[in-house]
């Protein structure tokens, strides 16, 4: 090979200088660093930590949940501040009423009360569109042909010979 040949490779294979494409750089997320200013801002309010709490449970509005089992709590209560840590997941409120009825109160009983009441409506409107689909379904069958002999008939026909 020529050597002016392996000069021009070599000068148009090289990574930066002149003409050479910009590379984005891959950025990672900065959850430690928001992570560390949570917790220095934790720490001015002087929060403690709350030791033996199995699990925490959030109610939205729309009958949902946000369930931490096993969380680490942290409070301040002249500061009115909680921090929840933990694994959260979204659950349907009928998935955890046998086991949270003893930690509601008297307004969140009221809440549930009202819940259910919706639920309910919400379960028997698609119980309805259900019905109604399945007898919009069942009117358009015609796969199944009307009788046209008399099987009685055809019975003593048999018999006879």
């Amino acid at each position: 090979m020529d050597i002016q040949k392996l000069q021009r490779m070599q000068n148009a294979s090289r990574a930066g200088g002149k003409n050479a494409p910009r590379r984005k750089q891959v950025r990672k997320p900065r959850s430690e660093a928001d992570d560390q200013k949570v917790q220095a801002a934790l720490k001015k309010i002087n929060v403690q930590h709350i030791p033996g709490i199995d699990e925490v449970n959030m109610f939205k509005e729309d009958g949902n949940v946000i369930h931490f089992s096993k969380p680490i709590v942290h409070s301040a209560a002249n500061a009115n501040t909680t921090a929840v840590y933990g694994r959260a997941q979204n659950k349907e409120l009928t998935e955890l009423v046998p086991g949270i009825l003893p930690q509601l109160g008297a307004d969140s009983l009221a809440n549930l009360k009202r819940l259910a009441e919706q639920y309910q409506q919400l379960t028997q409107s698609q119980q309805q569109q259900a019905l109604n689909k399945a007898k919009e379904e069942d009117n358009g069958d015609d796969d199944v042909p009307d009788l046209v002999e008399n099987f009685d008939n055809a019975d003593e026909n048999k018999n006879v010979d």
